[in-house]
């Protein structure tokens, strides 16, 4: 069984802060990806936490992720826009990137936004969940470039990347957030399983061979229990989620978030290291639909007959997407952030080879 800390989630932030900080990121950058990082796991996205922080120093030492940079447009017409990262920050460039589509949703109605060669972007449902609070609905196809870890459905060798995929809907008792990624697991929930924390799904992987797997080996090859994890040096792959399903979901991601938008596919990886991110983006207006008021007591009336069906566990109701972020934010709140010891260790050694102090 894995051991864990908890972490109250301010003092995870500012020690967070202080190492994208010491690591050559610009005070507002390092206050932006730690707040999206700690907001991913107070929303028990572990996957897309603070586990990156040692994986996001070493690239923004290499110079795949650049600070200083914002979104500069590449195509503009009004209702849609493609814009350009160039390899800054995810959670900043993709925050500059959804505000301007989010703009242009209240102006049109809707806007198609394409985003390419962003850094890592992080939790997807970010973005959802800024665009419900303007009470716009979004959908957000992603792909990941140069990220090849998932095989095919059918397949036993890598050629799609985790590519993935979020709805967001406003109501106003909250919203509706669907987000999670198109393979059976995310590579960061496998990261985590390597650093102590959750075990995988039994055939969450597989090996050359079409053997199913949960050893996080099989994805990133031997490790040490304090260090880097490199899916390049392992054999295996991640599986789709739902066979032929997720795969086929998985394959429009990269047609449309990497192809359509410009920004490099999962493979053939041509450059070693830089993770790219495309990500293209739909945001619609209601209020531009016709009747908000009726849009809202529909979806409202159907949400509440959902959740009132029987549950197969009595203990266990029905829930609907988003829910069970809202339970952990709040429950992470007051109990801190469960980080295993591995995954604590890991970022306290990136913490000391930059000089910062852990709390």
């Amino acid at each position: 069984m894995a051991s864990y800390v908890h972490i109250p989630a301010g003092e995870l932030e500012g020690f967070v802060t202080r190492i994208l900080l010491a690591a050559g990121a610009p005070a507002a950058e390092a206050a932006r990806v730690s707040h999206h990082l700690v907001g991913a796991n107070l929303a028990g996205h572990d996957s897309h936490g603070v586990v990156r922080v040692p994986r996001y120093v070493e690239w923004h030492a290499a110079g795949h992720i650049v600070s200083g940079r914002s979104v500069e447009t590449v195509t503009d017409g009004g209702g849609f826009l493609l814009l350009d990262g160039g390899y800054g920050w995810g959670q900043v460039v993709a925050e500059q990137a959804t505000r301007q589509a989010m703009a242009r949703a209240h102006q049109h109605g809707a806007c198609v936004m394409g985003l390419r060669n962003s850094a890592h972007l992080g939790r997807v449902g970010d973005y959802a969940e800024m665009a419900a609070a303007e009470g716009l609905i979004s959908v957000h196809f992603v792909n990941v470039g140069g990220s090849v870890l998932v095989a095919p459905f059918g397949g036993v060798e890598r050629r799609f990347s985790t590519a993935p995929f979020c709805v967001g809907v406003p109501l106003p008792g909250g919203p509706v957030v669907l987000d999670f990624a198109t393979s059976l697991v995310a590579e960061g929930k496998v990261l985590v399983a390597s650093n102590g924390g959750k075990a995988l799904p039994d055939g969450a992987l597989i090996a050359p061979d079409g053997a199913l797997s949960a050893d996080p080996r099989t994805l990133y090859g031997e490790y040490a229990p304090v260090g880097p994890r490199n899916p390049e040096k392992g054999l295996g792959a991640i599986r789709a989620f739902g066979e032929h399903k997720g795969s086929g979901l998985a394959f429009m991601c990269e047609l449309l978030a990497g192809c359509l938008t410009g920004s490099p596919t999962s493979g053939p990886v041509t450059e070693r290291g830089r993770i790219v991110n495309g990500m293209l983006s739909i945001h619609l207006s209601p209020k531009h639909f016709g009747d908000e008021a009726a849009f809202h007591a529909a979806a409202q009336s159907y949400l509440d007959w959902v959740r009132s069906c029987r549950p197969a566990d009595a203990d266990s109701p029905v829930l609907a997407p988003g829910e069970m972020e809202a339970r952990r934010r709040a429950e992470r709140l007051v109990s801190g952030v469960p980080l295993p010891e591995e995954a604590w260790a890991n970022i306290r050694a990136t913490a000391a080879s930059l000089g910062v102090p852990a709390p």
